[in-house]
């Protein structure tokens, strides 16, 4: 997969849009997801910074890149590649408490190609409920909200359940099926955090 961009440096400014934007639909995976942690690294830390080398760069480069000159790490859990560091759980926190509705939801589709890039909760919410066909909770303009990290993947032909768990693992969050709708909730498990930059991350910056 070639970048749609030919860039020399991966940074705050480029790097995430650019990866999601280049992601196509594959044997492989299904989606990209740049987790809570890695997107840490380029807006809350700025210090994600990482050189292409190739003068025509793909998608495996800017990965190896980051994953070589950053802390950022890349995990294949099927379906999804997920961008991440070590404050990220890489399984999704889901509990089923009615399992014809679970089943119902693996049956639904999302859109065939979905790209979300720095996207927050009211956003998603009214795309979720009508491809899902269920009710979300929380709903538009909710506090709870508040704490649930900005959501950046992209996917293709996912059904409803990969669905929940791609915006769960961008967004911080752990879900619950019940009957007739869908609960999100804050993901409070506590992960080990990134350590402090050594010195050849420093003289990057």
């Amino acid at each position: 997969m070639p970048l749609i961009h030919s860039v020399s440096e991966l940074n705050r400014s480029n790097c995430i849009q650019l990866m999601l934007e280049s992601f196509r639909q594959n044997p492989a995976v299904k989606g990209l997801i740049f987790m809570p942690g890695a997107t840490d690294e380029f807006y809350f830390f700025h210090r994600a910074r990482a050189n292409l080398t190739n003068p025509a760069p793909t998608l495996l480069d800017a990965v190896s890149a980051l994953t070589n000159q950053t802390y950022i790490r890349a995990t294949l859990r099927p379906p999804f590649i997920l961008m991440h560091t070590s404050e990220d759980p890489l399984e999704p926190s889901a509990e089923i408490q009615d399992q014809p509705a679970a089943e119902r939801l693996k049956r639904k589709h999302f859109e065939k190609k979905a790209v979300f890039y720095d996207r927050d909760w009211d956003y998603l919410h009214p795309l979720l409920c009508f491809h899902l066909d269920t009710r979300l909770d929380p709903g538009l303009k909710s506090h709870e909200t508040h704490h649930f990290f900005r959501h950046s993947f992209a996917a293709y032909d996912l059904n409803g359940w990969e669905t929940l768990e791609a915006v769960a693992m961008a967004g911080k969050t752990k879900f619950t099926v019940k009957k007739h709708s869908v609960l999100f909730e804050g993901d409070k498990r506590i992960m080990p955090p990134t350590p402090v930059p050594d010195d050849f991350l420093l003289h990057r910056r």
